[in-house]
């Protein structure tokens, strides 16, 4: 079996954003970064395929972007993938789900990877496309969404999280893509040791011009912070004040007690 899984590098979330200057994405100066959470998962659940399966098949993980993705590579090698991919670019930013997605395929087009394995969305563009698209355009089976997953015999188990807490359980003949879901599993830290090992495993640069051939089919107009609204008042003192303090309030800034 072979196995594909993709990353992607994103910002920490606890990081202070601000917009950049052009206005269309955030200032990348100052920043914190890390995998995407929800590609965690997708690492976690191919690892454990590939322990399940008497560890012989071969995890290849890619991420696309600028030199620094490199550290978010290094730790899926050492949490048990077995060789990694980093698709040159540093505007990736840039690039809108349609074009990575077309990246990500024509990487893979000819690889023959059984099971592909995507986050379910990244946590700084969020579009939740990149997957799915992927599927669409290599003409593989698709399971969105995963939190919980199984493999027997050719096919993948899926069982999926749908809106309203419902869940649906499919089965997906290989080759298949399937994207992963917080609840999926829990990622393991990677060990000293794994850390090590990940250092003398296979790193390979390719250039984002070699695979690229799609334009963009959408494009990023204006990102702006939230405007920001009225606060909050916090009444203290007596109960029975309060409670008068607060009548006055809902008559003079509502239509509550008209």
């Amino acid at each position: 079996m072979n196995i594909l899984v993709c990353i992607k590098q994103v910002p920490d979330m606890e990081s202070r954003f601000k917009v950049n200057g052009t206005g269309d994405w955030y200032d990348e100066a100052d920043l914190a970064y890390r995998m995407n959470e929800y590609d965690e998962y997708a690492v976690e659940q191919a690892v454990q395929l590939k322990e399940q399966l008497g560890n012989q098949p071969e995890i290849t993980v890619l991420s696309i972007g600028a030199d620094r993705v490199g550290e978010a590579l290094k730790k899926a090698l050492a949490m048990g993938c077995d060789k990694a991919v980093q698709v040159q670019d540093n505007d990736s930013a840039r690039k809108d789900p349609w074009q990575i997605a077309n990246i990500i395929a024509a990487f893979a087009g000819d690889k023959n990877f059984d099971v592909i394995f995507t986050g379910m969305q990244s946590q700084d563009r969020g579009s939740a496309q990149v997957g799915v698209t992927v599927a669409e355009i290599l003409g593989h089976n698709c399971a969105s969404t995963l939190v919980g997953f199984e493999y027997a015999d050719g096919v993948v188990t899926a069982k999926r999280e749908l809106e309203g807490g419902v869940k649906s359980v499919v089965k997906v003949p290989v080759p298949a893509l399937v994207t992963c879901q917080l609840g999926l599993n829990v990622p393991r830290y990677p060990t000293l040791p794994n850390i090590m090992k990940a250092k003398k495993k296979e790193l390979q640069l390719v250039p984002v011009a070699s695979l690229l051939k799609e334009e963009a089919a959408t494009g990023t107009e204006k990102l702006y912070p939230p405007v920001k609204s009225g606060g909050g008042i916090v009444l203290e003192g007596d109960l029975g004040d309060i409670a008068d303090r607060l009548l006055g309030i809902l008559k003079e800034k509502t239509t509550v007690m008209k």
